[in-house]
């Protein structure tokens, strides 16, 4: 599908959808879980959905409540760690996951599998089979468990036991040290899963996943900077009731696009202690020139932020290392500055659902804005505005986060412009096409 963005300044209160790394974290811990877990208000989203479906072949049961078009609550009973044989799960030769573009559930729920003796087989769109899990396979096949793949990707089959082992683990991405976290404690009593971790992108990351641990008793020994992990097996989840606090990776969109335009946006239901790494683009949009207001709403936990600009964007050097999922965003912001934006230490950028280091220089310089691609990320030579030629189309990449940027720098264009496979934008943040379009 392609969407015609015409420009207009965006301005407003903007409730923010639920965290998808929040949200399908605790949809695999509540199907892991020996009882009725309730999740408030997760975001309901084509990621979401693909984790739903993987929990349910797991054989955890899932109630969905909604009120019209809103999500209310998931109620999960759990499968007391995806136990297939006590639950009289069906014994096909190869139980098969499809987690359609998802790549946090394919990495987390690969580690899963592992618990298990049943073979389970995982695969995805076209993007997932060209996202690489080998890293983490190494790993896992370091604890005993068997992984064929394709050079890494999917599809992938799966089979356990966990067995105790030490191994090495180079993460790019911090989905893979989450998936060991996750999976790890309910292995058998009398395991040991050790992880040295010599290389660790988006640590943010990773001190969500902790939160969980500690939240729910789970011992584990760390190096103060997660280069080293000890797990003791015969752990357990319990059963929860929390509700997910809103995405700051998608937040970051409506603060670019206010930014871009010169517009006023009141972000709700986002947490300013919450252990998301994006929060740090609200920082960027401060040193760029833009102001951030805090504010407690009616409650001591009822937060929201206000963003606006009234002078000009100017340029700034920024470490995405521990955010890499801002490159878009802030690329598209860089456009609109004054003078030259450095993007580095991003290098994991280049292996999302697309190489986003490359896609944005390619697709910015339709709009007439030159970018240096570096190895480990992107300066973006801003001159305060965009005057891309009539007609511009901008090819999405069927990537979530291009499409989004893209329709906000279109925001503050002179012409409309077109953006292709928009329908993707759904991966995490639905209505978000609408809320551009009907924000006039």
């Amino acid at each position: 599908m392609n969407v015609r963005v015409t420009p207009h300044r965006f301005t407003g209160t903007i409730k923010i959808p639920a965290s998808k790394s929040h949200s399908i974290r605790q949809l695999l811990i509540a199907s892991l879980a020996d009882g009725e877990s309730e999740i408030k208000y997760p975001l309901d989203s084509l990621d979401t959905q693909s984790c739903i479906n993987a929990c349910k072949v797991f054989g955890a049961e899932i109630e969905e409540s909604r009120k019209g078009n809103d999500i209310i609550s998931w109620k999960i009973k759990g499968n007391n760690g995806f136990n297939l044989t006590a639950h009289k799960m069906p014994d096909p030769e190869c139980l098969k996951i499809d987690v359609g573009n998802s790549g946090t559930t394919l990495f987390l729920a690969l580690a899963i599998a592992g618990l298990q003796s049943q073979q389970i087989e995982f695969t995805g769109d076209e993007q997932i089979q060209k996202r690489s899990a080998v890293y983490l396979l190494h790993a896992l096949t370091g604890f005993g468990i068997q992984c064929v793949s394709n050079n890494g990707c999917a599809p992938i089959t799966i089979k356990g036991p966990w067995k105790s082992g030490k191994v090495n683990l180079l993460c790019p991405t911090s989905q893979y040290l989450s998936a060991l976290l996750i999976a790890a404690p309910l292995a058998p009593v009398g395991t040991v899963t050790e992880i040295d971790v010599p290389l660790l992108n988006e640590k943010p990351y990773i001190e969500m996943t902790l939160s969980y641990l500690k939240a729910h008793g789970i011992p584990y020994e760390t190096a103060p900077d997660f280069s080293h992990f000890v797990i003791p097996g015969g752990s357990s989840w319990k059963a929860f009731n929390r509700t997910v606090p809103a995405d700051f990776s998608s937040a970051a969109f409506p603060a670019a696009a206010a930014a871009i335009t010169g517009g006023s946006v009141t972000l709700l239901d986002l947490d300013p202690e919450d252990t998301q790494g994006d929060k740090y683009f609200l920082e960027i949009l401060k040193i760029m020139g833009c102001d951030v207001c805090w504010k407690q709403g009616n409650s001591e936990n009822e937060w929201q932020v206000e963003i606006s600009r009234k002078g000009s964007l100017c340029g700034g050097s920024f470490d995405l290392n521990k955010t890499p999922d801002l490159l878009p965003a802030a690329a598209v912001t860089a456009a609109f500055a004054d003078g030259d934006t450095t993007l580095y230490n991003v290098a994991h950028a280049r292996i999302k659902e697309t190489d986003r280091i490359a896609v944005m220089a390619k697709e910015l310089a339709k709009l007439g804005v030159y970018c240096t691609e570096l190895p480990d990320g992107l300066i973006i030579h801003g001159k305060g505005a965009i005057s891309p030629p009539e007609n511009t189309i901008i090819d999405g990449h069927n990537d979530h986060r291009i499409v989004m940027a893209f329709a906000i720098a279109a925001l503050g264009a002179n012409l409309p412009i077109e953006i292709t496979t928009a329908e993707c934008a759904a991966v995490t943040y639905p209505g978000f096409l609408e809320l551009i379009e009907n924000n006039c």
